[in-house]
């Protein structure tokens, strides 16, 4: 399947979602047979848990015209980008909601553009404390943990968040296991 099938299957069925929690959706939507375990379906994936969680919040948004942008935004992100460009999927991903949200471009000087750069760099500084080699879960537990928090600081919304555990561990063949935050 490629990712731009993948990608279509995330939004039909992400919109089907109701709660204002993005992990617990996220762990719903990664669980279907369509999601892998690693791969760039989750810099779709994960920033789309974000925004149907804003907007199940009360977030004043077009859900599709967002989730639009999202897919277009995710689809130029190259696997991998992780370990050949130092940066993390996941995370940028919640990047590009924020940027979605807030319509902050290159140009931006309303506060915007460096304060998702705090963001980025708050999550991507704990993952480089925790290394490698990646895992695809539980650097989106870790974007998910910075950018609920952002959201929450931020807007007019709050999205839920408890800590979490990984139930996918069992999937993962380079699982760092007790290194990891969320092993259980």
């Amino acid at each position: 399947m490629t990712i731009e099938e993948k990608a279509k299957l995330i939004i039909q069925d992400i919109k089907e979602e109701t709660g204002i929690n993005p992990v617990k959706i996220f762990k719903r939507m990664a669980s279907k047979d369509y999601i892998s375990m690693h791969g760039p379906e989750h810099h779709i994936l994960d920033g789309a848990c974000v925004l149907v969680a804003y907007n199940n919040a009360g977030g004043n948004i077009n859900l599709d015209e967002c989730l639009e942008r999202l897919v277009s935004e995710g689809l130029k992100m190259p696997g991998a980008m992780c370990g050949h460009w130092g940066i993390c999927g996941a995370i940028t991903s919640i990047g590009a909601v924020l940027s979605i949200l807030d319509k902050t471009g290159p140009l931006s000087d309303d506060g915007t553009w460096g304060n998702h750069m705090a963001y980025t760099s708050d999550a991507i500084g704990e993952l480089g404390k925790i290394n490698g080699p990646r895992c695809c879960k539980r650097d989106a537990m870790i974007a998910f943990k910075h950018g609920i928090e952002y959201i929450n600081n931020h807007y007019d919304v709050k999205l839920e968040y408890e800590p979490q555990t990984c139930e996918f561990h069992s999937m993962n063949q380079q699982c760092i296991k007790e290194k990891c935050p969320f092993y259980e």
